[in-house]
């Protein structure tokens, strides 16, 4: 089933741009901040002197460092975005170039697939791991 592509609007993609804009400072500073801190808190570890607070503060670091990498993924997911609505393929599947649904793109401004297609991955991607893991568990 053939899907038509999305035109936006001016007015929706000048509406869109800003949002995607202002998300991608709001995540770049709240990534920046985080960084500075978990380097302070890196510095002050180093004046620890009780292994369990030491290993504590190794968890938290991790906990950081993955709040920091998936903030990072979004600020270029939005990057990508952002660059697709300059050339035009903003708001249509990567997959099958369709439209993207209003709805999906209101809550997810950096979705690159319709929901169907993404139904689709996300179903291939669970049956690949329960392959992978039936294999390894043989």
């Amino acid at each position: 089933m053939a899907r038509k592509k999305q035109t936006l609007p001016t007015a929706r993609m000048i509406e869109l741009k800003a949002a995607l804009e202002r998300r991608r400072r709001e995540l770049t500073g709240d990534v920046n901040g985080r960084i500075r801190e978990a380097r302070e808190r890196s510095r002050d570890d180093h004046d620890l002197t009780d292994l369990q607070d030491g290993a504590d503060s190794d968890a938290q670091g991790d906990v950081d460092l993955a709040l920091i990498q998936m903030k990072a993924d979004t600020v270029n997911r939005i990057d990508d975005a952002l660059r697709r609505l300059t050339e035009g393929s903003y708001g249509n599947c990567a997959t099958c170039a369709g439209e993207i649904s209003r709805e999906r793109l209101h809550a997810l401004p950096f979705a690159v697939r319709c929901t169907d297609c993404e139904d689709s991955r996300e179903q291939a991607a669970r049956l690949a791991a329960t392959v992978r893991t039936y294999a390894f568990d043989r």
